[in-house]
């Protein structure tokens, strides 16, 4: 690959739902065209896109046009199938590498990732069995959570356990297999007490370097992020810790791209990681309107080996999810000069879909 992409380049993205959408519309301002891949028709990023191509990610052939299509390839989401990143990894450059997406597509992967680099998590084990979650329910200690270890989001694949009582219950709950699965089906997490939840987005370049975007605090409702607000109402102290392990973790796995990281603020200001994202990330939608460049300009420039660019805040910042029915307020949003409007395209309003966001902007106070 060339120092960088030059403009009339294609930057192929696999993944055509909302996060690629607004991928294609950052790299059009910088003069590259895009490709979108996966499953959808009428899918938000097929609707911008310069081109796309709807077939399953296992599709071998239409893996391999699309391979000859573009000039690199990026990610709008990290559960893409391994054997689909393998094979574009061998006939063009990709990334992020599939080194992070693997890690994080794997609850107990990222968690050990997490340990090597020295950033506490929550307590946990890692579950294969209801009688491996019986056991470690003498250790982890309810309430706890069930999760998945791979392909869960937004509270999918998740049981809460209030009680050791509740193991067969939950086991059932997450899909767990009457016989032992591979290692690593699920992993059982304590509940933390925490005071606020937070995320940073890092972004790294071809050339090593690596920014931070401010951390966001975040509110969830139903398991769906419900806003993320900047400045986050926590100590400096702690948001500079936040910091220094998104940034480790963006080093430690060499990334080029985005990595957005998850964690929980405990009573006594310590950070603990939840999750990673190697893309794009909800909780960076803010950083559309409240700063000089976004999350998404940020990996376009990682992608294409361009410059990244100088993340710092020029206004405090709600950003608003509209999910579901919440689209019906839109009216009043697009009256109001301190919102600004994303919308998704997508034509079907149902419960716990993300039909676009809002930010709210207001003077910079620190």
């Amino acid at each position: 690959m060339a120092a960088h992409l030059p403009p009339g380049s294609t930057i192929g993205i696999l993944g055509n739902g909302q996060l690629g959408r607004m991928l294609c519309l950052a790299a059009a301002r910088l003069g590259y065209r895009t490709h979108v891949f996966g499953p959808e028709h009428d899918s938000p990023a097929e609707q911008v896109a310069s081109q796309s191509t709807v077939a399953a990610y296992d599709d071998e052939p239409a893996l391999a046009a699309f391979a000859n299509a573009v000039h690199a390839v990026t990610f709008e989401f990290e559960n893409v199938p391994a054997k689909a990143a393998a094979y574009l990894a061998a006939h063009t450059h990709v990334r992020p590498s599939w080194k992070a997406l693997e890690i994080a597509q794997d609850r107990c992967k990222e968690k050990a990732f997490f340990a090597s680099i020295g950033a506490a998590t929550p307590s946990w084990a890692k579950i294969d069995s209801v009688a491996d979650l019986k056991e470690a329910l003498t250790r982890v200690k309810p309430p706890a959570v069930l999760k998945t270890a791979r392909l869960g989001y937004d509270g999918k694949g998740q049981a809460k356990i209030m009680d050791a009582g509740q193991a067969e219950e939950a086991w059932a709950a997450i899909g767990g297999p009457t016989a032992p699965p591979d290692s690593g089906y699920a992993v059982l997490e304590a509940f933390v007490d925490f005071t606020q939840e937070i995320s940073v987005i890092a972004a790294r370049g071809a050339d090593g370097t690596l920014v931070c975007f401010e951390p966001a605090e975040n509110v969830h409702t139903n398991h769906i992020l419900a806003t993320s607000t900047v400045p986050a109402r926590v100590a400096p102290g702690t948001l500079a810790r936040a910091i220094e392990i998104a940034s480790r973790a963006a080093a430690a796995l060499d990334l080029v791209g985005l990595l957005a990281v998850e964690m929980f603020v405990t009573r006594d200001g310590g950070v603990l990681c939840n999750e990673m994202a190697p893309r794009p990330h909800n909780s960076g939608h803010w950083t559309m309107n409240a700063c000089g460049t976004d999350q998404f300009e940020q990996l376009i420039r990682a992608v294409a080996g361009l410059p990244l660019r100088d993340p710092a805040r020029h206004a405090d910042v709600t950003m608003v999810n509209l999910i579901g029915d919440d689209v019906n307020r839109l009216d009043a949003y697009l009256v109001d000069p301190a919102a600004h409007v994303h919308l998704y395209g997508k034509q079907s309003v149902r419960k716990g879909r993300k039909m676009g966001h809002v930010n709210l902007l207001r003077p910079k106070s620190v």
